[in-house]
């Protein structure tokens, strides 16, 4: 006969409420998540939703891949963590891929996109010192986004990211994307670095021209200038290319990528090439950066990216998707511009009301974002089957028919 304790049924908690007391409030969210497989995921209620969102342009592979699984829990009965006192095995491995996919750079990992991108800025600026009489300053883009910490938040090109936190670190200032003779004015003696993202993310999916990424590049060599390209949304095959910068026939100085990577596990890289490769043993650390399980998770992805030839197919899905946003943009006047490259689309609205599609949407089971109050994002896992463009269109169809 079964114990009291055995019959006992599971305890239901209110998730939602439980969020509201015990976590800070800076996020506004109503759905709790539980599982999810392949292109889907499953809130705590059962609901499926066709996911387009895929952890904000993280699970490359989907949900619960299982190379990346495998690469996990191998992993984790190995050696979880050492710190970067010694080296590990898996740490190794993935440096040795990223160098193979992106022309000999050498990585740094961390933890974030943004650490990331703080490890650009702070080789940048060794680079200053030692090569450009102590030059500093760093020219972004406006409408870019390049994290939340301090100095990342004050290379961000958007006021709504900036305004609580300031006075900022100093050395930062935005000129236009895609206008290099913005750049050009704006360079002075103490410009050290230029930070672009050779695809706007967190923008709303803008491209750069190529004479534009072709410029900045002939812009740094000719002022002696270190050339960084953030890859945090857009790497790791999503446009096509591993990186998006590789769309342009040019080599950046330093880039930048997290999110994909490790499909889904946190971790970041900043990797340099020869002419800026110059840390040395106590210019920067980590204690969690590449830690064993991360970079396992790494590996298996970049692995599983290549020898499925998955920057193929995002290539074909995302041109396939492109078309029947179009589509879309033809049957509803609120659809003012449609654009994207490979698994990054978005869609422009006549009046703020991303958010309002966002939830008709998920009403239906299909997850997408936005970028901004009047630009809907889609940023779906590389593993994107046409019958799921089919479905999540045919969502999205009903959701614009609802407003």
């Amino acid at each position: 006969m079964a114990s009291p304790e055995m019959m006992r049924q599971p305890e239901q908690r209110d998730w939602v409420a439980m969020e509201r007391k015990y976590y800070q409030h800076t996020f506004t969210r109503n759905l709790v998540m539980e599982r999810g497989e392949g292109v889907r995921i499953w809130d705590a209620n059962g609901k499926v939703y066709l996911d387009l969102v895929a952890g904000i342009a993280t699970n490359v592979l989907g949900h619960a891949h299982p190379n990346v699984v495998r690469a996990i829990q191998q992993q984790a009965t190995k050696l979880i963590h050492t710190s970067n006192l010694y080296i590990n095995e898996r740490q190794v491995e993935l440096a040795e891929l990223l160098y193979n996919v992106s022309g000999e750079m050498k990585s740094f990992f961390s933890n974030s996109g943004a650490e990331a991108n703080e490890g650009a800025i702070k080789l940048a600026r060794k680079y200053g010192r030692v090569h450009r009489n102590g030059a500093y300053g760093i020219i972004s883009m406006e409408r870019s986004f390049h994290g939340r910490t301090l100095a990342t938040t004050a290379a961000t090109g958007q006021k709504k990211y900036q305004d609580t936190w300031l006075p900022l670190p100093d050395g930062f200032s935005q000129v236009p994307f895609n206008d290099l003779d913005a750049v050009k004015a704006a360079t002075t003696d103490n410009t050290i670095a230029i930070l672009v993202e050779a695809v706007q993310g967190e923008g709303g999916i803008h491209p750069a021209s190529q004479e534009y990424m072709r410029g900045l590049r002939a812009w740094c060599d000719e002022q002696n200038l270190v050339l960084i390209c953030d890859e945090v949304q857009a790497g790791n095959g999503r446009t096509g290319k591993y990186f998006s910068w590789q769309h342009y026939g040019v080599q950046p100085d330093i880039t930048t990528t997290a999110k994909g990577l490790a499909g889904g596990v946190p971790i970041g890289a900043m990797l340099a090439a020869p002419r800026a490769d110059i840390f040395e043993p106590g210019d920067h650390g980590t204690t969690f950066g590449g830690n064993a399980i991360a970079c396992a998770a790494g590996v298996a992805t970049i692995r599983t990216i290549l020898e499925e030839h998955l920057l193929e197919h995002a290539t074909q899905m995302g041109e396939y998707l492109g078309g029947k946003i179009d589509g879309l943009a033809k049957k509803y006047d609120i659809i003012t511009a449609t654009r994207g490259i490979g698994l990054m689309r978005a869609f422009d609205l006549a009046e703020p009301r991303a958010q309002e599609i966002m939830e008709h949407a998920s009403e239906r089971g299909l997850l997408i974002t936005n970028a901004g109050l009047g630009t809907i994002r889609m940023i779906p896992p590389l593993i994107l089957q046409r019958a799921d463009v089919d479905e999540a269109i045919e969502k999205l169809d009903a959701s614009l028919a609802a407003l």
